[in-house]
């Protein structure tokens, strides 16, 4: 058993490069997805290739090339080599990778209390200002929002609706798969519907927005695979970078990563219209005063 002055855990670096490509994937154009499936098969091979050999490589342009570096947040190919280098250098293990058996309390505290920190800064890689901006905006102006969420995504939309319903906006939360189904069926033009799944693979919550999709309303989702089958039916979509594992199925990375999207939208709403944001979060509060002891 390590005692707490051995406990001694290396950071858990993904990738920004990576994460980055991985979060815009699914908005790149075909021979730019090219380009991402040789940089993330061939990292190692790629830092010694000049732009015109990557062209070559992926059958593209070096335009092309060049349009992925941009779009991924970067000025040109060079800097994205420079960037790619330097995250090579680090560890890419996840977290729980690491857990080992016989690890003791502080050492898995640290373990632990380090993955979700890195699944921050990781999300604020991934996570677009514009795409943002468009969530906000979405819903500030909504005639209604319906939030879905199945499993260890439904405390997440519980969440979701607790913060905009505080904002006075009409928020429904739905947990069922039949009511999912027949409510997000009869939203309109004007209503907002918000589906919460890290897999992006939650077959009643893809179906749920795609009723949504289909009845006019603009569809936003919170996951973590840009390629995933919810990103097919949603309007705007918000990316977190936490990994998980066979052994963290269930960890909290990724739930931090999506609340704090979850309460940057709140922030964002609220901060939009401050004064009246605020009259209402005291009335809430002053709703509830007398239920505390």
């Amino acid at each position: 058993m390590k005692t707490p002055s051995e406990v001694r855990v290396e950071p858990v670096n993904v990738p920004g490069c990576f994460v980055r490509i991985q979060g815009t994937y699914s908005t790149l154009r075909t021979a730019e997805q090219r380009v991402a499936d040789f940089i993330l098969k061939h990292p190692d091979e790629l830092i010694y290739l000049t732009v015109t050999e990557l062209a070559e490589r992926t059958q593209t342009s070096e335009s092309t090339v060049v349009r992925l570096c941009q779009k991924i947040g970067y000025k040109g190919y060079q800097e994205f080599k420079i960037m790619l280098a330097r995250d090579l250098v680090g560890p890419t293990e996840t977290v729980y990778e690491q857990i080992e058996s016989g690890d003791s309390l502080e050492t898995l505290k640290a373990k632990i209390f380090q993955a979700n920190a890195q699944a921050l800064k990781d999300t604020i890689e991934v996570l677009s200002d514009a795409e943002l901006r468009r969530a906000v905006d979405a819903i500030a102006a909504c005639r209604k929002i319906e939030i879905y969420g199945i499993g260890g995504s439904a405390p997440l939309a519980l969440d979701a609706y607790h913060k905009f319903m505080k904002l006075g906006i009409a928020a429904v939360w739905l947990n069922d798969s039949d009511l999912m189904a027949m409510s997000s069926s009869l939203l309109a033009p004007g209503d907002v519907a918000l589906g919460i799944s890290h897999t992006g693979a939650s077959r009643d919550v893809c179906d749920a927005m795609e009723h949504a999709q289909q009845a006019g309303a603009t569809t936003i989702c919170i996951t973590h695979r840009a390629t995933s089958p919810i990103t097919k039916v949603c309007d705007i979509k918000l990316f977190t970078a936490a990994k998980e594992t066979a052994f963290g199925s269930d960890a909290t990375s990724s739930r931090i990563a999506q609340l704090s999207i979850i309460d940057t939208l709140y922030a964002g709403i609220a901060n939009a219209d401050y004064e009246t944001a605020l009259g209402r979060i005291q009335r809430t509060r002053a709703a509830s005063a007398g239920k505390r002891y």
